[in-house]
């Protein structure tokens, strides 16, 4: 009985069954609840076993989100390949400090043209917009603080803003011929017989008759 451990043998040195017996179906039930690390011949119970125990959702959904790079085709690619909880917030993690630096420049220049757009809408075209940029430019170098301008120029409201601040102070108006007159209502109204005021409703000049009968009867 040399080889058998003494919480197994009684105090006479005989083998004690009843301590044996009750160790062994502790081990037993300890063996039961053990969980083995699968491999390509297991089957998916075993998978799913082992899944569960390390703590990988049992379905997709129950995935963390995250609202720049959450998908459902994505969060089914991380229960394909038995990714738990902690290691899907990691991925967002890791993904947002090396991609928020790109997605930002991809939203700011996406903000970019958008309002360049808006501009574009708002003076005519690309020639128009370009002109009427130039001259704000000037504009607000001549009479605006520098902070204030740039402030201005952020967004394309500010921009048309001082636009039509710039219109207001002038006090003449450029014709159809491109020279500066004297406002006087008959210039104004031989403006109204060129064809981009009656048939083409050019929106820039339009816009610089409509400013100049405001100037002369407000």
């Amino acid at each position: 009985m040399e080889s058998v451990p003494e919480k197994f043998l009684n105090a006479d040195g005989e083998l004690n069954t009843s301590a044996l017996v009750k160790s062994y179906c502790e081990l037993e039930k300890k063996m039961s609840n053990m969980v083995s690390v699968p491999n390509e011949d297991s089957d998916d119970v075993a998978k799913q076993k082992f899944n569960h125990a390390i703590g990988v959702p049992d379905d997709a959904s129950e995935y963390p989100t995250n609202d720049l790079f959450d998908d459902e085709s994505i969060r089914k690619k991380f229960h394909e390949i038995g990714l738990t909880s902690k290691q899907v917030e990691k991925i967002y993690s890791i993904a947002e400090e090396f991609l928020q630096p790109t997605l930002q420049n991809l939203f700011q220049l996406q903000s970019q043209t958008n309002a360049i757009n808006e501009l574009k809408k708002f003076f005519g075209d690309d020639d128009k917009m370009n002109e009427a940029l130039r001259e704000i430019n000037s504009f607000g170098e001549r009479f605006l603080p520098h902070d204030a301008f740039d402030e201005l120029c952020s967004t394309p409201q500010g921009i048309q803003g001082i636009y039509k601040m710039m219109q207001s102070m002038e006090p003449t108006i450029l014709t159809n011929k491109n020279t500066n007159e004297n406002l006087t209502d008959d210039a104004l109204r031989n403006m109204m017989r060129d064809p981009k005021y009656w048939r083409d409703h050019d929106p820039e000049y339009v816009r610089k008759i409509e400013n100049g009968f405001k100037k002369l009867y407000s």
